[in-house]
């Protein structure tokens, strides 16, 4: 965490530890040290240490075990409200921190009974799921990793943070750093997709983004980074399900983004449901103690994820929620989010002997720290102020924020001369059960969007075509269920237009958490619809609206246009509309595998050679004898309205030296008749390790804009721990050895040149 960070709480503790000065109350630091040897941040010595210590020093255990007690509030139709008993608990002490509260006036009241009710009056802190967006929407996580753009994903959590702290919250669940090959998984939608360095890349600009360098002007909130660890490899795509790998996959493919984000300055880590190597996370000393603290240093402090201490029971690794309080705070656990086994056991679990007081202390030293940082003893309502709520909320400088991310994170899967369409046209049917769609748009973990202020592709499309174009809208069918009676009146629309928008694919229920599925498939009469239409002849453009890759073998081969437009948030009709008539011309590639069938699952770009690596001319190779190995789109890949030239990769050494760096170029050329941006993509592989390598690896990327005819060399460096990988005595080292450095435009499509190692 950056000094700079800190600096808001360093202004901290005048009012309020002036009362304590002045009531003598205001003891010596405490003589002992955390429990166990961890670290935990800054040193005692420090300004926040001092004020953090004396706090400490005039709580009761039950108001020390309350500061690590995390409660939900509720959201109804008219806002969030509050249980009765846990406004009993805010007052008596028993709760320090509430999620699911927000808007300033709500958190403003509920702040007034921790300063003015309560005995030590300790200002509460407010967390919500700010997953992407607060009230104005981003594309869903993965289609924001569809960009490929940091700069536009840390804009999008500056924005979501604003509204959220707008809103009084001073603490967003994100990001979600979960790397998931199993796109059957619903929660795939709220991460960064199947690979590891994309996804530590968007990990850094997250928390960039959410936290800024200060939160002095209350514009900035804490991020979390969730869910540690492995929650996205869940056997058979099956949430909550276990995760069971081998540690070298794990530390390699898992880990990096979680630590991305921890060496972004992210002061929060949620731990996952999920178990790893028999051990669920939230009672993994492993996890939490030895990795994140031990290895990483991470000075924050863990929050479990919902009833995750409860849940430790059913896992079977504790008989009842006394021993499951008790494993996750020696585990490492400093706050239990709504299991209220810290509330109701864990005193006497102390009294006991069963838990030492320092290892509450030190949970509380972190929390407190937190409070301190956000100015919030000095200042409690400074994110409470209604004002700047409706100021902020839903502003022009964020609606274009949001169209800018959501126009970059379409993906163009396939175009046979139908886009982009032109805006002089005369007639257009837009058509499909999600064409006139706003509440789906906004995708699944919307915070608190609201659908009505969505732009539905219809408006989109309207808006831009203003009233020179006949727009001719039909339905169609719905997204699930048998009924076709709404065909004739679609396919007459289409007979009678230029063109065709067909607009397809998932309500923003489908996917996300508790949404796993066998079948990742267009539900109900939407591709019998499409295929309906694409036989009328007319130019027709597939919208798909979904939180998920799915398995659409028959428009991937059969539709004249196929966009991939994920759930876009606020602004996704306008943004949609920009891509389609041109105003845009899409950039975006995809983050993960599109595969033909889900009998692939799961299927990703850097898998093993194997043995016997396959051989479409050979049956005894590994292979599938029904289906072509290939996915129907590979990671990274995407098209554009104009085309991209690549020469050879150059570069400026074949043999090195360990230690030294190689530096690879390429020359990029727009080769058509339009400005575009390319996302210039670099993979790695090892040919010979001492463990087996994968086909390729992704170690860098750069996203460019080139006019027509426009050239530009692309250079990256590679350094001795980009080639570095966990060797057979599972130490971290890049071993000599011959490696093949490819660049191109996608995972599948690339050049190499060969380069040697040496001692």
């Amino acid at each position: 965490m950056s000094k700079t960070i800190e600096k808001s709480g360093n202004r901290a503790f005048r009012k309020w530890g002036s009362i304590l000065v002045f009531s003598g109350l205001i003891p010596l630091l405490f003589a002992f040290g955390p429990w166990p040897d961890t670290p935990t941040g800054p040193e005692p010595g420090d300004d926040i240490s001092r004020k953090v210590d004396s706090v400490l020093a005039l709580m009761t255990l039950e108001e020390k075990i309350g500061q690590m007690t995390l409660y939900t509030t509720d959201w109804g139709s008219t806002g969030p409200t509050i249980r009765p008993g846990y406004t009993d608990d805010i007052r008596s002490g028993r709760c320090g921190v509430l999620f699911n509260s927000h808007t300033a006036a709500f958190t403003r009241e509920l702040q007034r009974v921790a300063m003015e009710e309560s005995r030590l009056k300790i200002p509460l802190l407010f967390g919500f799921d700010v997953i992407h967006g607060y009230k104005t929407m981003f594309p869903i996580p993965l289609g924001e990793a569809a960009s490929w753009d940091m700069k536009a994903i840390e804009r999008s959590a500056e924005v979501a943070a604003a509204e959220a702290a707008a809103a009084g919250l001073q603490w967003t669940f994100a990001p979600m750093v979960d790397i998931t090959r199993d796109p059957r998984w619903g929660r795939v939608m709220e991460g960064p997709g199947e690979d590891t360095y994309l996804a530590a890349q968007m990990a850094r600009a997250f928390v960039k983004g959410f936290q800024g360098e200060s939160f002095e002007n209350a514009d900035r909130v804490l991020a979390c980074v969730k869910h540690f660890a492995a929650y996205g490899a869940p056997i058979g795509g099956r949430d909550y399900n276990t995760v069971d790998m081998s540690e070298r996959m794990f530390r390699e493919v898992y880990l990096p983004p979680y630590q991305a984000g921890v060496e972004a300055g992210a002061w929060t880590v949620m731990a996952s449901f999920n178990e790893i190597d028999g051990v669920p996370a939230t009672g993994n000393s492993w996890l939490l103690m030895d990795i994140l603290r031990g290895e990483w240093n991470f000075p924050g402090f863990v929050v479990t994820d919902y009833t995750g201490i409860n849940e430790l029971v059913e896992h079977g690794i504790v008989a009842n929620r006394k021993e499951a309080g008790e494993l996750a705070v020696l585990a490492g656990v400093d706050m239990d989010m709504q299991s209220a086994a810290y509330q109701e056991y864990l005193k006497k679990s102390v009294e006991e002997g069963k838990v030492p007081e320092a290892r509450i202390d030190e949970a509380v030293r972190r929390i407190l720290r937190t409070k301190f940082m956000l100015g919030l003893f000095d200042d409690p309502y400074k994110y409470s102020d209604v004002a700047r709520e409706q100021r902020v909320l839903l502003s022009a400088e964020h609606q274009e924020a949001s169209r800018d991310v959501a126009r970059k994170s379409i993906v163009l899967l396939r175009n046979e001369g139908v886009l982009p369409l032109a805006k002089s046209i005369k007639s257009l049917a837009v058509i499909g059960p999600l064409a006139d769609d706003q509440a789906n748009l906004i995708g699944a973990w919307s915070g608190a969007g609201e659908g009505r202020h969505c732009v539905s592709l219809l408006t989109g499309i309207r808006n831009k075509l203003g009233t020179g174009t006949d727009i001719l809208y039909a339905k169609g069918c719905a997204i699930e269920g048998g009924d076709q009676s709404g065909f004739s009146e679609a396919l007459d629309a289409a007979q009678k237009a230029d063109a065709v928008i067909l607009a397809i694919g998932e309500h923003k229920d489908m996917t996300g958490e508790a949404t796993s599925q066998v079948q990742i498939r267009l539900r109900g009469q939407q591709e019998e619809l499409a295929r309906q239409l694409v036989a009328t002849g007319k130019p027709v453009a597939v919208v798909l609206m979904n939180g998920r890759p799915l398995v659409i073998p028959w428009l991937a081969e059969n539709s004249p246009a196929l966009l991939e437009c994920w759930w876009l948030g606020t602004q996704a009709g306008n943004a949609i509309a920009d891509v389609l008539f041109g105003d845009y011309n899409p950039s975006g590639k995809l983050p993960i595998t599109f595969p033909r069938h889900e009998g692939q699952i799961p299927i990703y770009y850097s898998h093993k050679n194997t043995g016997r690596p396959f051989n479409p001319e050979s049956k005894w190779t590994t292979k599938y004898t029904d289906i072509p190995n290939s996915p129907q789109f590979p990671f990274g890949y995407g098209l554009s309205y104009t085309s991209f030239r690549y020469g050879k990769p150059q570069v400026d050494k074949t043999v090195f030296r360990k230690g030294q760096a190689v530096k690879v170029s390429v020359t990029v050329e727009n080769t058509g008749h339009r400005a575009g941006e390319e996302v210039v993509q670099l993979y790695v592989r090892d040919l010979a390790g001492s463990v087996t390598r994968p086909v390729k690896e992704l170690k860098g990327f750069q996203k460019i804009a080139l006019k027509p005819g426009e050239r530009r060399e692309v250079q990256f460096t590679l350094t001795e721990n980009d080639l570095a990988f966990y060797t057979r005595n599972m130490q971290w080292a890049a071993e000599p050895g011959t490696f093949d450095l490819m660049v191109g435009g996608s995972s599948d499509d690339v050049q190499a040149v060969r380069v040697t190692m040496i001692e």
